[in-house]
C-alpha cells in the first residue's frame, strides 16, 4: 500500500553525504581514498561506527557465523520476511569512499528518513553488511554472502588465510564479529543494492539511474604457450620457436571474440609472464591470463568454444604446444524482473533519467538473487573509475540514488495499516 505522502518523502541528502565523508575517514589514504581490508581493525572501526548510527535508529542486529551483519527495523507484522537492502564496508588496498559504503549508508538514510517521518511498513526493513566483498585480504571474493547463499562452504571460507598466515575464522573472533546465527538462516522478502556503476556509461550518456538488470558472467583461463629460447641475433625468424609471437596472436583473438558476441562481450588479458623475459633472447614460454564475460551463459559458452578452437589451431599451425586451463567460472546472473520493474518505477515516479543495464563487475546481490529476488540500482561515478583513491561521485547522484531506493523499499515492504 502506498499513498501520496509517502511518494512525497525524500531523503536527507546532505546528512548521507556527511556519513560518507565521515566513514572515509577510517583508513583514508594520502590521495583520498580508503584502505579499509576485511576484518582489520579498521574494519572493526567502520562496522563499530555504522553499528552505532543503527543502534541509534532503534534497529537491532544480528550476526551470522561468517560475520555478516542485519540490522533490522521492525515492521508492523514481525512474522513477514524483511526487505533487505546494503552492501559492503570492506574496501580495496587503493579503494574509495563510495564502492560498497554507499549501498549500507543508503540503506541506513532509507531507515532514518522512514524514521523521521514516523512512516511504520508492514514487513520488516532489514540493512545488511555483507564480510569480504573486495576478497583483497582472504579470497574469494564476495566470500560472506557467498557463504550466506550455500556457494561458499562456511568451513572453507574460515580456513582462508591472508599473506601472514591469519585466518578468517580467527580474524573475525579478533574483531568480534564471529556471530552464531547460521549463514543463510535468515529469512529475505527481497534485496536490493545502491551502488556506484563502476564504469563510465552513465556520465557519458549523462543518465542518472542504471536499472541493473544483470551480472556478466566469467570464465577464466590460463594460457601457456612453449616454444624454444634462442639467441635473438644467430637465429633466423624462420627457424624460431616465439612462444611469444604465438600468444600474442592469441591474445588479439581474445578481444575480436568480444567483438563478435556483442553488446555485452568482453574479452581481456591483464596478467603476462615471459620466460626467460631477457631482451636477447627469444621467449621460450609465455603465461597469460584470460578473461571472457557475457550476459548469458550460452554465449559465454560460445566464446569459450572460440578460443579453444582458435588455440588449437595456432598450436598445429605453429607446432608449439598451447596449455588452455581453466580456473574458474561464475554463471552469468539475472535479477528478478519483479525488482527490475520496481527500481524502473521508482525512478520514473521521480522524474529521474534512468536506462536498463548490466552490470559487468560482480557484487553480492550475485549471490543474494540466488536466494530471494534481487535488484540494483546503479548511479554514476565520475570518469567512470572505481577501485582507485579517486573514486568519486556527485552528491546529486548519491542522493538520487537514494531516494529510489526509498521508494523502492516502501513498495516492497508495503505501508502498515
Amino acid at each position: 500500500m502506498r499513498s501520496s505522502a509517502t511518494d512525497a518523502l525524500r531523503i536527507d541528502g546532505p546528512r548521507l553525504w556527511q556519513r560518507l565523508m565521515m566513514l572515509a575517514e577510517i583508513g583514508a589514504t594520502p590521495k583520498g581514498g580508503v584502505c579499509r581490508l576485511a576484518l582489520s581493525e579498521l574494519d572493526r572501526q567502520g562496522r563499530a561506527l555504522v553499528v552505532g548510527w543503527a543502534r541509534q535508529a532503534g534497529m537491532t542486529v544480528a550476526v551470522d557465523q561468517i560475520g555478516n551483519v542485519f540490522l533490522r527495523r521492525m515492521g508492523r507484522d514481525p512474522t513477514l520476511p524483511p526487505i533487505v537492502s546494503g552492501s559492503h564496508l570492506d574496501t580495496q588496498p587503493t579503494g574509495g569512499k563510495f564502492d560498497g559504503n554507499y549501498g549500507v549508508l543508503a540503506a541506513l538514510e532509507v531507515v532514518e528518513t522512514l524514521n523521521d517521518a514516523g512512516v511504520r511498513t508492514e514487513a520488516p526493513i532489514e540493512i545488511a553488511i555483507w564480510t569480504n566483498e573486495e576478497g583483497s585480504r582472504f579470497v574469494p571474493v564476495m566470500m560472506g554472502s557467498g557463504v550466506f547463499a550455500g556457494a561458499i562452504p562456511l568451513a572453507h571460507a574460515w580456513a582462508a588465510r591472508d599473506t601472514e598466515g591469519r585466518s578468517v575464522k580467527d580474524e573475525l573472533a579478533r574483531i568480534g564479529y564471529l556471530g552464531t546465527q547460521v549463514p543463510g538462516d535468515h529469512p529475505m522478502g527481497a534485496y536490493f543494492e545502491a551502488h556506484i556503476e563502476q564504469g563510465p556509461v552513465l556520465e557519458q550518456e549523462e543518465t542518472t539511474i542504471g536499472v541493473v538488470l544483470g551480472t556478466l558472467g566469467v570464465r577464466w583461463f590460463d594460457c601457456i604457450v612453449t616454444g624454444m629460447e634462442a639467441h635473438a641475433g644467430p637465429t633466423p625468424m624462420a627457424m624460431r620457436q616465439d612462444a611469444l609471437q604465438i600468444a600474442a596472436r592469441l591474445m588479439l583473438e581474445v578481444v575480436a571474440i568480444a567483438g563478435r558476441h556483442p553488446p555485452h562481450g568482453r574479452g581481456t588479458v591483464g596478467m603476462v609472464q615471459v620466460h626467460p623475459n631477457s631482451r636477447n633472447v627469444i621467449p621460450g614460454q609465455v603465461k597469460f591470463s584470460i578473461d571472457l564475460r557475457n550476459h548469458t551463459d550460452a554465449l559465454l559458452d560460445a566464446m569459450a568454444k572460440d578460443i579453444r578452437e582458435t588455440a588449437a589451431a595456432l598450436s598445429e599451425t605453429s607446432g608449439l604446444p598451447i596449455q588452455l586451463e581453466p580456473v574458474s567460472s561464475y554463471p552469468a546472473q539475472p535479477f528478478a524482473p519483479s525488482c527490475i520493474d520496481a527500481v524502473e518505477r521508482a525512478a520514473r515516479a521521480l522524474g529521474l533519467s534512468h536506462r536498463r543495464m548490466i552490470s559487468g563487475a560482480g557484487h553480492d546481490a550475485v549471490y543474494t538473487a540466488r536466494v530471494t529476488p534481487t535488484g540494483m540500482i546503479f548511479i554514476p561515478c565520475k570518469d567512470g573509475i572505481s577501485h582507485n583513491e579517486i573514486e568519486d561521485a556527485a552528491p546529486a547522484d548519491v542522493e538520487a540514488g537514494c531516494n529510489v531506493l526509498l521508494q523502492v523499499m516502501l513498495e516492497c515492504a508495503g505501508l502498515a495499516a
